[in-house]
């Protein structure tokens, strides 16, 4: 979470003072109407930075991921620069039209205008003669985004309605970009400032058309078919395993790729339950019904039913140098433990040297139960040398830090991994941090939330 708050926070710092310093006297205004005409270009400025940032990184770029630590990090930076992006918004529009309001109710006095300045520059002119276009396009394309983000954020409304609005947020940002052109303090341009909303803006620009044209990670895609699926009703959860003849580039364990069958669904993304071998080229996937569009994936889906991967993407790869390591994978998050499994076994099998054998203990705390699905874990545990801890709530209770700690001795020495539900994962990183665990370097969690 660190990286993504330095990448928010000190984009709108440089923003801000490069605004600063572009208009060093922006803040030092003759009256409240000059405070005004700063105060538009200011949040004018961070808003299309927000928005712009937030649509180059919805093409899912690979240069930021590492840094930021996996693509679910990167779509919460998304999130946020989306909500800081609306927020800015309507404070611009508030500080374009409330004096006007004002104005009409007889609070504020208009100050008088003076003769316009003679405009040499044949760029500047044209760019006058627009001004009109550009301000009442861009209120409504406001209007629009402010609807297309809420539409994103509600959790209630239903993803297919989300999949199919929230690309129309492009159409709305060129038209911001427009808006945008038009309206920033020409002399700006000239300026750092100028120089960098100018390669932002060009930058959203590419971004948008790619995005509505639907070439988002056109280079990470490959094509596969269902060749088998499972279901546990008692977990109701779906397994599914896809054979990708060719061109899949292989995947660490706890990694994930986004699926699209029916090109109307969209991508989802789901973690990879298998380690990779290029001999089998076959991918398994696990799904448990949680939300709308899960719910209906049983009876959709088909065996040699044509599957598009994207990926791999994330970056809880179980890598570091810690003597143990402790796994909590609560319900369907066990998923990305599964693969690691998979894989450290198939390691032991073909390079056997208990000298390098590292203490895990899996957790699995679970409200639902199949003895099929669990038998299956537990051999999967024992192949790879895993301690595994299976808690089912009903039976066992809660799973706790202090019952983590009892059953791992060593555990100030180990790095905690952790996959499921996000509020069970910060209880557990606050407890684990009140016992004195340096959590910012050892607890690792996935934020498996993409909306």
């Amino acid at each position: 979470m660190g990286h993504i708050k330095i990448a928010f926070w000190g984009a709108l710092a440089l923003l801000a003072a490069l605004w600063l310093l572009a208009d060093p006297l922006a803040l030092q205004p003759a009256g409240f109407f000059a405070l005004r005409g700063s105060m538009v270009q200011l949040s004018g400025v961070l808003a299309m930075g927000c928005m712009s940032l937030a649509m180059i990184l919805a093409l899912r770029p690979r240069w930021p991921e590492r840094w930021l630590g996996g693509l679910d990090k990167m779509y919460r930076l998304h999130k946020w620069l989306g909500i800081g992006g609306l927020v800015l918004a309507v404070a611009h529009w508030l500080w374009s039209q409330g004096p006007k309001w004002a104005v009409g109710l007889g609070w504020l006095e208009r100050p008088a205008r003076g003769a316009k300045p003679v405009v040499d520059n044949a760029l500047q002119q044209l760019l006058l003669t627009q001004r009109g276009t550009a301000e009442g396009v861009g209120e409504w394309a406001f209007y629009a985004t402010v609807l297309l983000i809420v539409v994103a954020l509600v959790r209630w409304i239903p993803y297919r309605l989300f999949y199919k609005t929230h690309r129309l947020i492009a159409v709305a940002y060129l038209v911001l970009v427009f808006h945008s052109v038009v309206l920033m303090q020409f002399s700006s341009w000239a300026t750092p400032l100028g120089l960098l909303t100018a390669g932002l803006l060009a930058w959203g620009t590419v971004a948008a058309v790619l995005v509505l044209f639907r070439r988002i990670g056109t280079g990470r895609k490959v094509e596969g078919r269902i060749s088998r699926l499972r279901y546990y009703p008692e977990l109701r959860v779906l397994e599914g395993e896809i054979d990708i003849p060719e061109g899949w580039p292989g995947h660490k364990a706890g990694q994930f790729a986004f699926l699209s069958g029916d090109p109307s669904d969209g991508p989802h993304p789901y973690t990879i339950a298998s380690a990779w071998d290029p001999a089998e080229h076959r991918l398994t996937f696990i799904t448990k019904e949680l939300g709308d569009f899960t719910r209906t994936l049983r009876a959709k889906r088909y065996v040699g039913e044509p599957v598009t991967v994207e990926g791999p993407y994330g970056c809880l790869t179980f890598a570091d140098d810690c003597p143990r390591q402790i796994w909590v994978g609560g319900g369907i998050g066990i998923t990305p433990f599964i693969a690691r499994m998979k894989q450290i076994a198939r390691e032991r099998q073909a390079k056997p040297d208990p000298s390098r054998t590292r203490e895990i203990h899996l957790f699995h705390p679970t409200a639902d139960y199949s003895d099929e699905a669990i038998t299956k874990l537990r051999a999967d545990a024992e192949a790879a040398g895993v301690h595994l801890h299976v808690l089912h709530d009903k039976r066992d209770g809660r799973l706790t830090g202090e019952r983590i700690r009892a059953a791992v001795p060593g555990w100030r020495e180990a790095s905690l991994w952790f996959c499921g539900p996000a509020g069970f994962g910060e209880a557990l990183r606050r407890d684990f941090a009140r016992q004195g665990l340096k959590v910012a370097k050892r607890f690792h969690q996935e934020l498996f939330a993409m909306r």
